[in-house]
């Protein structure tokens, strides 16, 4: 299994007695039928009973789908965080949230009153909502947000063919739940409701976010998906190659202007190929559509593009290194450590044939698909690589170091220098994809005192660390990162 792999097909590997239980299971059900269908078919009424309820059953998948596309952006009915579609502001995973809508989905009990709550302490809540396109429907909508003494701190409007898209930052008294807020939305007009809680953070103006967002993708090309995830809140992200690994073209393309379809964006990645951007269960408005393609406009003018500092450590024995961020300017210098890297080295790493071990560096050294930490010694030799990979939702960890320079904790030091940057991106976790038999990396995950979970399919071992925030600030900082 190599880095581009993803975890979900790490952690449940395809099984052949799934298959047997499942090729099984289709005999029965045609057995099943075929008796059914000769026992009825035989009796006088035989045919019309078959005919009535292959009727029912097409009524019945009819209905389905109707009810399907109806509720298609529907929220769950229960989540085990707080009221609210999962979205984000300052980091690309919000504060813990489920969604509830005006159409009744229950509160958890987070979004509860709290008990004993004081008298006039006041909760945040970030809620969006539609609204006709007419005189006087805000207004409606302000009356009653009001009337439940409801402070409005900040509102943005996203225009729509037959309507208009509120996002309101509101100041609630702690003790309304949800669960009335969206009803009295709800009674005042709005419809497709949602609401989450919000922090501190989110007083930021849209306006002085977004220039932000712009600054950091400005000032690295790896900034681009977190900067779409933290535009567009809890999405999952994903930049599909125009080449794959093995040099064949994938056919991914998406036209220059992009594709918005819902809770689907496809836009042109600026290094070839595809950036789909998916949310569930709330649309895509016109306006955040074209915040995107703006910021993956200035992207492609401004071309590839990592920062050049670095950080200069002394190892034990007294030599020093240079850690810095790579590129695919790179490429070459990854190479040749490759070339001096033994067979088992290079297996552990790629879990795979060691011959196409090449074939990975120019993916894994692209912005594009994460950041890359670079260790080289005085002479300028490279004789380490660290990777942090975006895989979807999760965020995977990977390192390489030259066999001459293994022992000398130089891998740690990649490792917590990873976790750092990912820290700052807002990742929730990281995982790494190894064997139990590498000892090198499995101590170097221990090494981060941060919890962690260890899980074992078929010789390969995911190890998962959750990461808490306060437990990392003793880690190295971004800038040091090789920002």
């Amino acid at each position: 299994m190599t880095d581009v792999t993803s975890a979900k097909s790490a952690r449940r590997p395809h099984h052949w007695r799934r298959d047997l239980i499942e090729l099984a299971a289709l005999f029965t059900a045609v057995a099943v039928a075929d008796a059914i269908a000769n026992l009825i078919g035989h009796q006088p009424d035989g045919p019309y009973l078959l005919v009535a309820s292959a009727v029912a059953l097409a009524a019945t998948a009819a209905f389905h789908t109707w009810w399907a596309r109806r509720h298609s952006h529907a929220p769950p009915p229960e989540s085990d965080g707080l009221p609210g579609v999962d979205g984000s502001v300052d980091a690309p995973a919000s504060t813990e949230g489920a969604p509830a809508s005006a159409e009744g989905a229950s509160a958890s009990a987070e979004g509860a009153p709290a008990s004993g709550a004081p008298a006039g302490e006041t909760v945040l809540w970030r809620m969006r909502t539609t609204v006709r396109d007419a005189p006087g429907s805000l207004a409606a909508l302000c009356i009653v947000l009001a009337q439940h003494r409801i402070d409005i701190l900040t509102l943005q409007t996203h225009p729509l063919a037959d309507g208009t898209v509120d996002e309101f930052l509101l100041r609630a008294p702690v003790t309304l739940p949800a669960r009335q807020l969206t009803r009295a939305v709800s009674a005042a007009g709005g419809s497709s409701t949602w609401i989450e809680r919000a922090d501190a953070h989110d007083l930021v103006d849209a306006p002085t976010r977004v220039l932000g967002l712009a600054t950091r993708t400005a000032l690295d090309a790896a900034e681009l998906p977190l900067a779409l995830r933290q535009l567009l809140g809890r999405c999952t992200i994903h930049s599909l190659p125009a080449v794959s690994i093995t040099g064949r073209a994938t056919g991914e393309t998406a036209p220059v202007e992009g594709v918005l379809e819902e809770t689907v964006m496809r836009l042109r990645d600026p290094s070839g190929g595809v950036i789909t951007v998916e949310r569930p269960y709330l649309p895509f408005t016109p306006t955040e559509f074209a915040r995107a393609r703006a910021l993956v406009e200035l992207d492609a003018r401004l071309g590839p593009r990592v920062p050049r500092s670095a950080h200069v450590l002394t190892l034990p024995e007294g030599n020093e290194i240079t850690v810095r961020r790579a590129d695919r300017d790179d490429l070459v210098a990854a190479r040749a450590m490759h070339d001096r890297c033994s067979e088992q080295t290079l297996r552990l790493r790629y879990h795979g044939p060691v011959r196409d071990a090449d074939r990975y560096l120019d993916h894994l050294l692209s912005p594009r698909f994460g950041r890359t930490l670079a260790v080289q010694t005085a002479s300028g030799r490279l004789v380490a690589l660290g990777h942090l990979l975006w895989d979807g939702d999760e965020t995977e960890v990977a390192l390489l170091v030259e066999d001459d320079w293994q022992r000398r904790g130089i891998g740690s030091e990649l490792l917590a220098r990873l976790v750092a940057l990912a820290v700052e991106a807002g990742c929730e976790s990281v995982y790494a994809v190894t064997q139990a038999s590498n000892t090198g990396m499995v101590a170097a995950m221990r090494a981060l005192s941060l919890p962690l979970d260890y899980q074992i399919e078929e010789g390969t071992l995911v190890i998962t660390a959750r990461l808490d925030v306060a437990q990392v600030r003793s880690l190295p900082p971004y800038e040091q990162a090789g920002r």
